[in-house]
């Protein structure tokens, strides 16, 4: 039977987390596959995946969101098949931003003005789908430094947003 690998919290901050990863078996293993799962303002789970070689492993995952709950799970790659997932859960230090302020205006027909306001020198997530299911499934979605971006839309839709 293989065994999960063992994950251990090294350390963390308001935008980083430090963790290790080894088995508590002889069995050699190749590599781990690591998930790091959070809820984006309750509508939307996002997921960062690293794969990582070797037997041994210190990760350090950084651009994180300061005063957010973390899950991060993982498998072994081993010479005799996968292992079973562990989980481990961390909620980063420091003050949660607050929620941008958004105001979203129609250009014309397939194009949509969205402006923010929030702290400089983050990233800022724009969302956008023709219903909640598909926000919370499967949003159209970019990224920027800024706080405004032009979304181009299909014509005769209603759409929500999220920044």
């Amino acid at each position: 039977v293989i065994p999960p690998p063992v994950i251990h919290i090294e350390s963390y901050s308001d935008d980083s987390i430090t963790f290790s990863l080894k088995m508590s078996t002889n069995i050699k293993v190749s590599g781990y596959v690591v998930n790091i799962y959070w809820t984006f303002d309750s509508h939307r789970q996002e997921k960062r995946t690293l794969v990582i070689e070797g037997e041994k492993s210190i990760q350090k995952v950084a651009n994180l969101t300061a005063h957010t709950p973390y899950e991060i799970s993982a498998w072994a790659k081993t010479e005799l098949g996968d292992s079973p997932l562990s989980f481990v859960h961390v909620v980063t230090s420091g003050t949660r931003p607050v929620s941008p302020s958004l105001k979203a205006k129609a250009i014309n027909q397939t194009a949509v003005e969205c402006s923010w306001t929030g702290p400089r020198n983050v990233i800022y997530g724009i969302f956008y789908a023709t219903s909640f299911l598909e926000l919370y499934r499967s949003p159209h979605n970019s990224t920027t430094s800024a706080h405004n971006a032009t979304v181009l839309v299909q014509r005769d839709e209603q759409y929500l947003f999220l920044v």
